[in-house]
């Protein structure tokens, strides 16, 4: 079995993506080294392990500054990716490598050249949690859409998933979670841990918008014996397109024409308003659309040739 998957080099898709990883490495090291490191916050990951042995170790005599966190999180991810490899097979990819290698070097450079050292950008430990986590979020989401990962607690997440069947989603909040419980017995502080989950909430939070977009497109369902008019609204007046969907009413037992159609929030209200007009019996439902891909939105071959 092969170690590596098989990419073609300077394309332009692989300038893309490791460029996305590039800057998304800095932008992660610098959200933790400004704002989240300076406080012990540990925000699960191999980062957090790092940001725990970094204040526990300061003071001694081989590192009086505090090992560095971006040469543990290497050491630590060199063994954690080759045993993912022999036992998942080569689904991280040469990506990740560079990526979990240019957070780490970006790390510890930004932490070098930094003159107060540990202290943080801001005091208020609260605004810290905030920035460091859309910091980290953004970095952590422009690496994603390279289609690589951070390594470190992922990989161990999806090595227990392999062996136990429990959800990979499941799995990783656990393995953070424990990594958090473990920065609250080396610290003995409350506050850290419930910091923490403000930044593991944030950051993924930002991860979603970077993958996703800020969608205020909304799905709408719409049941009306007045469809033709309403369709008419649609098309001509919203210049939207839309699908009939065949339905027998479950009380009535007829045959119902049900429109599923997506357009912004603001022609929601227009939408909305006309058919209040026409009939006010009518019956809508409105969802939140995270992502629209086609035509007259956002193009899924565009997306994926950004990708």
């Amino acid at each position: 079995m092969p170690l590596f998957t098989k990419e073609k080099l300077f394309t332009k898709r692989w300038f893309i993506d490791y460029s996305l990883i590039t800057i998304g490495s800095f932008i992660m090291a610098a959200g933790f080294v400004f704002f989240i490191t300076p406080h012990k916050i540990v925000p699960g990951g191999i980062y957090g392990l790092g940001i725990i042995v970094h204040y526990l170790s300061k003071g001694m005599a081989l590192w009086p500054e505090g090992f560095p966190i971006g040469l543990f999180n290497l050491l630590v991810n060199i063994p954690l990716t080759y045993f993912g490899i022999k036992l998942l097979g080569p689904r991280f990819g040469t990506k990740t490598i560079y990526g979990f290698i240019s957070s780490s070097v970006f790390m510890d450079c930004i932490t070098w050249m930094r003159v107060v050292g540990d202290a943080p950008l801001v005091n208020d430990v609260l605004l810290s949690c905030i920035f460091g986590g859309v910091l980290t979020g953004i970095g952590l989401g422009l690496i994603f859409k390279a289609r690589a990962t951070s390594g470190g607690s992922d990989i161990v997440a999806m090595v227990i998933t392999r062996y136990t069947r429990i959800p990979i989603g499941q799995m990783l909040i656990w393995v953070d979670s424990a990594i958090v419980l473990v920065a609250l017995a080396a610290f003995k502080d409350w506050q850290i841990p419930l910091y923490s989950m403000i930044v593991i909430y944030i950051t993924g939070r930002a991860i979603d918008i970077i993958l996703e977009g800020t969608n205020y497109n909304k799905a709408l369902i719409i049941i009306s014996d007045k469809h033709e008019d309403i369709r008419d609204k649609i098309i001509h007046d919203l210049a939207r397109g839309g699908t009939y969907l065949k339905g027998v009413g479950m009380y009535t037992n007829t045959e119902k024409n049900i429109i599923f159609t997506v357009v912004s929030r603001r022609e929601v209200a227009i939408l909305e308003e006309h058919i209040n007009k026409i009939d006010p019996q009518a019956f809508i439902t409105i969802m939140d659309a995270s992502e629209i891909l086609g035509e007259g939105f956002h193009s899924l071959k565009r997306k994926l040739n950004f990708k």
